[in-house]
């Protein structure tokens, strides 16, 4: 399949340089956004989910009403919403936006993140509820028959869905992240799509290997492994000089943002991230500040690796040669959002996504013996 690109959706101005403290939803931004996005053909959005964040569900469907080709990605975690309802909530918006729906599963890697909603399984018994919800959701899509459920997670009758997506035969996409080996072995054997933080080429080739041997073991044949999904904060700009002085700046903004009112680091150290992803991020970053061609992690420590924070600093080409490496490794989707988010995703649009492209079309071209560009010889 051709390599796609994800952004993340952002409901109002805010950024994470420029935060503004208690936005609000701004619906004509939360529009302009989506449609920049739309326009400049990135292929998903990712809806992301907090427990103190908007309602991805409401969000993705405002988005699929402002938009025509972008896929909708809902970011659910299982603890929030019973998974029959889940079915019947997913194909809905499937129907709605004409068979753009995606779901992306958060298993939970914060105890006390998941207890602000009620949510005190432990981790291992966290992915034993993802299993069962993946499965559940799955069998609402394909079954025309009632059916029951009956395991330590959950249990229910003769449960009956008439609403299906709008691809009957293969469903809504299905995507699992994560770095632990649960991660690995629930995603490789049930998901459609991986999601992986931006990570050094020997470390990502690492995890995609670890990826398929689960898929391998689950009896997964190689054209039905789940696709890869790796995540980075570009910073670019028209010379590798120029980048690099962006970069700076905004690493400066980023502690700026941490500091207190008076502008002092706070004085306590954030504790330590238990998701094994943040882990993994940190330790990297003790290797040396830029790995690989661009890969920049600063970034990393100044906001302790929370969420996805690895930066590719660069030219326009030196970013679109950094995107090609993981593709090389078999990355299909690429997730690429900035620190200036509307203005980033446009320069994106406008000037990575294009170059990348033209240049696997190259590639396929000389792979079938044309030029690449109009087919001929």
């Amino acid at each position: 399949m051709p390599t796609e690109f994800i952004s993340l959706t952002f409901p109002n101005p805010s950024t994470d340089i420029n935060p503004i403290p208690n936005a609000s939803i701004d619906p004509d931004f939360l529009e302009r956004y989506a449609r920049n996005l739309d326009d400049y053909a990135f292929n998903y959005t990712l809806v992301p989910y907090d427990s103190s964040y908007y309602d991805p569900w409401t969000i993705g469907a405002t988005i699929a009403a402002k938009t025509k080709n972008l896929k909708i990605i809902i970011a659910l975690r299982p603890n929030t919403l019973y998974p029959t309802v889940a079915a019947k909530a997913l194909a809905t918006l499937d129907q709605l936006s004409r068979g753009r729906a995606v779901v992306h599963f958060i298993a939970g890697g914060s105890d006390v993140e998941q207890a602000r909603e009620g949510d005190f399984l432990n981790k291992e018994e966290r992915y034993g509820r993802l299993e069962d919800y993946i499965k559940i959701l799955r069998r609402a899509w394909a079954s025309d028959e009632p059916f029951d459920w009956d395991s330590k997670y959950y249990q229910f009758k003769q449960f009956s869905n008439k609403v299906r997506p709008v691809n009957a035969a293969k469903g809504i996409p299905v995507s699992v992240g994560g770095s632990s080996d649960e991660a690995y072995r629930i995603g490789g054997s049930l998901a459609d799509i991986f999601g992986l933080w931006g990570e050094p080429l020997k470390e990502t080739k690492q995890q995609i290997d670890r990826i398929y041997a689960e898929a391998a073991k689950a009896g997964r044949p190689d054209g039905d492994r789940p696709r890869i999904w790796v995540t980075f904060r570009p910073i670019v700009a028209e010379t590798e000089e120029l980048a690099w002085a962006k970069a700076h700046r905004t690493l400066d903004l980023l502690k700026a943002a941490r500091a207190d009112s008076k502008g002092r680091a706070k004085p306590d150290a954030p504790p330590a991230p238990q998701n094994v992803g943040s882990q993994r991020l940190l330790e990297i970053a003790k290797k040396g500040e830029v790995q690989d061609r661009a890969l920049w992690y600063p970034t990393v420590t100044a906001t302790n690796a929370r969420g996805a924070s690895t930066a590719l600093v660069g030219s326009v080409q030196t970013i679109v040669d950094s995107l090609l490496d993981y593709v090389d490794l078999g990355a299909e989707l690429i997730s690429i959002r900035g620190y200036d988010n509307l203005n980033d995703a446009i320069d994106y649009g406008r000037y990575v996504l294009p170059k990348v492209r033209e240049a696997l079309k190259e590639r396929e071209g000389k792979a079938n013996g044309t030029n690449g560009t109009n087919g001929t010889h």
